[in-house]
C-alpha cells in the first residue's frame, strides 16, 4: 500500500502543477487522477472501517487483570523456511477489560503477546502455542512476566518496525489527503 500511496502522491503533485496549464489534456489528466484517488481512498476507508468475519481464524481474548492499563501487541509467528512475523496492535486495555482479535493461524502454530507500560517499557511477554485451531484462546494477564528475554527482544524489534511503517503510512496518507483536497478545490473553483 505504501508504494501505491507514494505514486498517488507524485501524481497529485504533478496534477497540482498542471492546474496552471489551460490545455484540455491537463484537465483530463487532473480529472482522472482525482477520480482515481477519491475512489481508492473511499474503498480503503470503507474496507478498514468494516468489521469482517475472518474465515479459519482463532479468536484470541486478552484480559488485563493488572492494576494499570497496558498497550498490547500480538506477534503471530508464521512457520516455514524463514520465520515470518505478523504484528497486530490490540490497543490499550484497561484493568478488568478485554480485547478480542482474530488470528489467521493457517501457517502458524504459535503467537506471542507483549504488553507495554508507556511507549518503550515492555512489562509483559508470553509465548503461546496453538495445538488445536478449533478452540478459541483466552489469556488472562495477571502479573508482570517475561517468559523469554531472547524472544521478547525479537518481538520488540518487530513491533518497532511495525510502528515505524505505520508512522510512514500515516504521513503519506495525510499528505495525499491534503493534496487531494487542494487539487479538488482548484479543479472545482469558479473563475
Amino acid at each position: 500500500m505504501g508504494y501505491l500511496l507514494f505514486i498517488i502522491l507524485i501524481t497529485l503533485i504533478i496534477s497540482l502543477f498542471l492546474s496552471k496549464v489551460k490545455s484540455g489534456w491537463a484537465k483530463i489528466f487532473r480529472a482522472v487522477i482525482l477520480v482515481f484517488s477519491i475512489s481508492l481512498f473511499t474503498y480503503w476507508f470503507i474496507k478498514k472501517s468494516s468489521i469482517g468475519i475472518v474465515q479459519n481464524a482463532v479468536a484470541l481474548q486478552v484480559i488485563n487483570k493488572l492494576p494499570q492499563p497496558l498497550d498490547f501487541y500480538v506477534v503471530n509467528v508464521e512457520s516455514g523456511k524463514n520465520d515470518a512475523f505478523e504484528v497486530m496492535h490490540l490497543g490499550k486495555i484497561r484493568p478488568e477489560y478485554y480485547r478480542v482479535e482474530y488470528l489467521k493461524m493457517k501457517n502458524s502454530n504459535e503467537y506471542w503477546i507483549i504488553g507495554y507500560l508507556g511507549k518503550k517499557n515492555a512489562v509483559y511477554f508470553s509465548q503461546h502455542s496453538v495445538p488445536n485451531k478449533n478452540i478459541d484462546q483466552m489469556i488472562e494477564v495477571q502479573n508482570y512476566i517475561n517468559q523469554s528475554v531472547k524472544l521478547s527482544g525479537i518481538a520488540k524489534k518487530e513491533i518497532e518496525v511495525y510502528n515505524q511503517e505505520n508512522t510512514t503510512l500515516g504521513v503519506l496518507i495525510t499528505l495525499n489527503l491534503l493534496l487531494l483536497f487542494l487539487n479538488l478545490s482548484l479543479f472545482l473553483r469558479k473563475k
